[in-house]
Formats: structure tokens, C-alpha cells, sequence
């Protein structure tokens, strides 16, 4: 009994023990290698994705500050050209910031120097200029036209009755514009009287009807543009002969506060019409200039 014991007991002991750690080492060491090689893969795979990522990262960035750049050229470029427009200014910025002043003799008298200079010798010079007692009472900027007309024409009944000429006026008004032509003659209402009145400007109106109107009956007053009355005295359509009264419109501002001597073409085409016997009248004393 005692070796049955002993035997069992011992050989049991060994073969039980073997088998066991047979069995637990086993799966370990085949657990190893299969985790740790996926992971090596994972890993792998990993740096190009990054590596990738980035790159597309600092394309993206170089490419967004590029535009920074050049979104921010054209705005110096902008705020340049603001500063330049800026410095410049326009007929209306000066006009407005000045205060408004009533026209004298001295204006029109330099401004026919300075027209006569480039086309006349200094002899011819002397015999187109104007003496003060060629001109009027100037309008001190608190006169209405038909004020202004009473004070600087008290005879006018009488004048407007004496004239019998056709293809003349007795009073001629000039202004810049056919609607301020049209403005002026609804002044006038006031003052003419039973006075004809005839506008002379080029709005829809042709000069062959103008003239034929001036040579059918009386006509005592016309106001106009210089351009149209500077074409109807070249055509004789219109003559001074009857002539007694020149009023511009000098100190009337439009809406870009300008004046019509301000305006290039009217201020020309004025200055045309002067030339067409009206400094001569008025040298002589027929006719009297007057600033409205």
C-alpha cells in the first residue's frame, strides 16, 4: 500500500504539473507575435497620412496669404487715388466755399482784355476797351429783374412807344440757358407793360423762324443765350441800330454754382457775341451795358 501510495502520489504529481504549464505557455507565446505586428503596420500607415496633412496644411496657408497680398494692393491702390481726388477741386467746391460777390465793370473789362489779347494787337486793344460811362448801376444782389429794369430804365414808356424798328430790340438780355431765359421773361411781367417779348435761344427753335419773327412786327425786348443772338446778328436777322439796353445775367449761379461766365462754351460764346458791333455801340454811347 505504502508503494502504491508513493508511486501515484509522485508520478501523478509530475505528469499533472507538466501539462499545465504546457497549456499556459503555449497560447502566450503564439499571442505575442499577432499583437505586435499590426500595431508595426498601424504605425506605418500613420507617418504618409501625416506627413500628407501637412503639406496640404502649409499649400493652404502659403495660398490664402498670397491672396492676403494681393487683396491688399488694390487697396492702397484705392485709398491713393482718394488722396489725389481729393487735392483736386472742382468749379462748384470753390464757388461754394467763396462768398457770393456782385459783378462790376472791372470784370467784364478784364475778361475782354484777356479774350482780346490772343487775336488783336495792343492798338486794337485800346480802341475795343470800355469806359465806366458806358455802364450802368450794377445789380448789388438785393434787386429783382424788374426792380433792377425801373431803377437803371425810368423812361421806359416813352422808349417802348418812340420804337417802330423791326429786326431790333430796344432792350436785350443775355443769360446762360434756355430755361433760365424762359425764368427771366415770367420776371418781367411787372416791368414790359404792353411790350412785346421774344425769346432767342436754340431749344427747339430754328434761326430762319427767329429771324422771320423779328422782321414781321415790332419787337421791344428779347432774351436769350449768347449763342443764339451771336448767330442772328452775323445773319442780320438781328441789328443794334435800335439798341439801347445790354443787361447780362452775371451774378445768377445755376445749380453747380456757376455763374454763366464760368461755363467755357457760354462764356466763348459771349464773348463772340461782343465782338459783333456791341463794344463799338457802346463805345459810341448808344447803348449801356448793365450786370444783372
Amino acid at each position: 500500500m505504502a508503494d502504491d501510495l508513493g508511486d501515484e502520489w509522485w508520478t501523478q504529481g509530475d505528469n499533472s504539473d507538466v501539462p499545465e504549464v504546457e497549456e499556459e505557455t503555449e497560447p502566450a507565446e503564439e499571442k505575442q507575435p499577432i499583437k505586435s505586428t499590426p500595431k508595426k503596420r498601424k504605425v506605418e500607415k500613420q507617418i504618409p497620412d501625416a506627413t500628407k496633412k501637412k503639406k496640404k496644411a502649409t499649400v493652404k496657408k502659403e495660398c490664402f496669404i498670397t491672396q492676403e497680398r494681393s487683396e491688399e494692393k488694390p487697396d492702397n491702390e484705392s485709398n491713393k487715388n482718394k488722396k489725389r481726388r481729393k487735392k483736386k477741386k472742382t468749379i462748384t467746391d470753390v464757388l461754394t466755399s467763396s462768398k457770393p460777390v456782385p459783378g462790376s465793370p472791372v470784370d467784364l473789362v478784364s475778361l475782354l482784355k484777356t479774350y482780346h489779347s490772343q487775336t488783336r494787337s495792343v492798338i486794337e486793344q485800346e480802341e475795343l476797351t470800355l469806359q465806366d460811362s458806358c455802364f450802368l448801376s450794377c445789380n448789388d444782389l438785393t434787386h429783382s429783374l424788374s426792380s433792377y429794369l425801373k431803377e437803371v430804365c425810368p423812361k421806359w414808356a416813352k422808349m417802348q412807344k418812340q420804337h417802330t424798328q423791326t429786326s431790333s430790340v430796344v432792350l436785350l438780355i443775355v443769360c446762360g440757358s434756355a430755361l433760365r431765359t424762359i425764368d427771366l421773361i415770367k420776371q418781367l411781367v411787372t416791368f414790359k407793360g404792353q411790350a412785346k417779348v421774344l425769346k432767342l435761344f436754340a431749344k427747339h427753335i430754328k434761326v430762319e423762324e427767329q429771324i422771320k419773327s423779328l422782321s414781321k412786327g415790332v419787337t421791344h425786348i428779347a432774351v436769350g443765350t449768347p449763342g443764339r443772338i451771336c448767330a442772328l446778328l452775323e445773319k442780320e436777322g438781328l441789328t443794334v441800330q435800335g439798341l439801347r439796353y445790354l443787361v447780362l445775367d452775371w451774378n445768377y449761379r445755376d445749380q453747380k454754382q456757376r455763374r454763366m461766365v464760368d461755363v467755357p462754351e457760354v462764356k466763348g460764346d459771349l464773348l463772340k457775341m461782343m465782338d459783333q458791333g456791341l463794344i463799338q455801340s457802346c463805345r459810341e454811347g448808344t447803348v449801356k451795358i448793365g450786370l444783372f
